[in-house]
This record gives C-alpha cells, sequence and structure tokens, in this order.
C-alpha cells in the first residue's frame, strides 16, 4: 500500500514546487469536458495564475480576456484554436498569445491533449500599444546559446518590446548545465517542466523535480538549477518585465 502522506510538493512564503501527486481539480466557467488544475495564482501570494488544462475529446475552452492576458501553450496533443477571429490548428510546442479583450475558444481537440497557461493582470505604458494576438511554436533553432555556455539555451516565446509586460521562454539544460550564478532578482517566475529532471535550489532549499513538477518563485526568491540525468532538461517559464519597479 503506497503511503498517501509522501510528497515532494512544498509551498512556502516564497516559492513553492507543485508536484501533480498533489493536483486538485477546478471548476472555470466556459471550460468543459476538461480537468483543471490551478498550480499558481493569488492565494499563495503570487502575482500570476498558472493552470494545466487536461481536455476530453469533447473538451472545450470558451472566454474573452478582461483585465488579464493569458498565454496558451500546448504540452501534448492537438486542438483547434480560434482567437480573435482567426482559427488554426495547434500541436505539441505551439502557442497563442491573448491580449485584453479577445474572445478565444479551443475545441476539437485529441483526448489527453494538455494546455499550460500563464495569466497576468496587463500593465498599460504610456506610449506603447497593447500587444495584439500571438501565434508560435517551440523551436530550438531559435534558442541561443546563454551566457556562452554551450550547455545552456532559451528561446523567447514573447517579442521584447515595452508593450509586453510579461515574457514567455524555454530554458533547455543540456547535460552537465548549470545556471551561472545564484539568481537574485526582482522578476516574479512560473514554471512547468516539460522534459528531463534537475536538482533546484531555492531560498537555500534544495529540490529533486522533473517532467511534470510546476514551479512558483517569489520576486527575490533566490534561485539556481543544474540539470540531473541523461537527458536534457526543459521547462517553460513566466516572468513579469519591462514596467517599473514601483506601483506609484
Amino acid at each position: 500500500m503506497k503511503m498517501s502522506a509522501l510528497t515532494r510538493s512544498v509551498v512556502t512564503r516564497t516559492h513553492a514546487v507543485i508536484a501533480p501527486d498533489g493536483y486538485i481539480n477546478s471548476a472555470v466557467p466556459g471550460w468543459t469536458g476538461c480537468v483543471v488544475n490551478v498550480l499558481i495564482n493569488e492565494q499563495m501570494g503570487a502575482r500570476l495564475c498558472q493552470t494545466l488544462i487536461t481536455l476530453a475529446e469533447a473538451g472545450r475552452l470558451v472566454g474573452e480576456t478582461q483585465a488579464s492576458q493569458v498565454f496558451f501553450y500546448v504540452v501534448q496533443g492537438r486542438c483547434q484554436a480560434t482567437v480573435a477571429g482567426e482559427t488554426r490548428p495547434l500541436a505539441e510546442g505551439q502557442y497563442v498569445f491573448v491580449p485584453v479583450g479577445q474572445a478565444y475558444e479551443f475545441s476539437g481537440p485529441v483526448a489527453g491533449t494538455r494546455l499550460l497557461t500563464f495569466h497576468k493582470v496587463y500593465e498599460p505604458l504610456a506610449g506603447h500599444a497593447t500587444p495584439g494576438v500571438l501565434w508560435g511554436e517551440k523551436d530550438d533553432r531559435k534558442a541561443p546559446v546563454y551566457m556562452n555556455d554551450a550547455a545552456l539555451r532559451i528561446q523567447e516565446l514573447l517579442p521584447n518590446e515595452l508593450g509586453f509586460d510579461m515574457a514567455v521562454n524555454i530554458f533547455t539544460y543540456g547535460t552537465g548545465g548549470h545556471l551561472p550564478m545564484v539568481e537574485t532578482h526582482v522578476m516574479e517566475h512560473g514554471l512547468l517542466y516539460l522534459q528531463g529532471q534537475a536538482i533546484y535550489m531555492l531560498d537555500r532549499c534544495w529540490y529533486p523535480v522533473q517532467q511534470g513538477d510546476a514551479i512558483w518563485m517569489a520576486p527575490y526568491c533566490q534561485q539556481w538549477a543544474t540539470a540531473m540525468g541523461q537527458e536534457p532538461s526543459v521547462y517553460i517559464y513566466y516572468k513579469n518585465v519591462n514596467r517599473f519597479p514601483t506601483i506609484t
């Protein structure tokens, strides 16, 4: 008999590691025929929301962004997406960014299709237009070497333009790859491991993590990671960018 009290998940004031063994399902209006797991949100002290959605064959997501923009990424499977009147097929590794004030619909999925979402309340910036809808895909050819280390590569999925107040990147660690410093910064992170295993250090605590795990890092949470195992360690992550460091 498996002891149900064992888990790798942990939640603190500055960070969280959420393993799949502790997922509890949530009901979201307009999202039907699916299982929704809210992995990160404001209730834990975050300023973003991150969900993982598993669609049945009849699954369907219908909604309209309001104050928050939403980034949808296909972790596995495929479906059809309609955003602002444009319809495209989306398969594993593809995504669509839905800015504020836009209608969206996801339908016709293969059973078991999984969508990852990042939500952030949009902060307008004077002199810069609100971003439009953006479609794209994971492409290792667009992932340059990070900090002169060939074992580290980052692909930026959203443009580095001042109109955007959020970034979403895919970080790939090859065998032996590790962050070259302990990062300590104002940006907040939400991430999901897409492949492989790693050791993550968060505020001097050490965690083994693997494909399917989610991590939240509050501003100034100290962080460091190294790949572990015989395959690349890959995660997709969110951070807030391009706005003044004070709200007043």
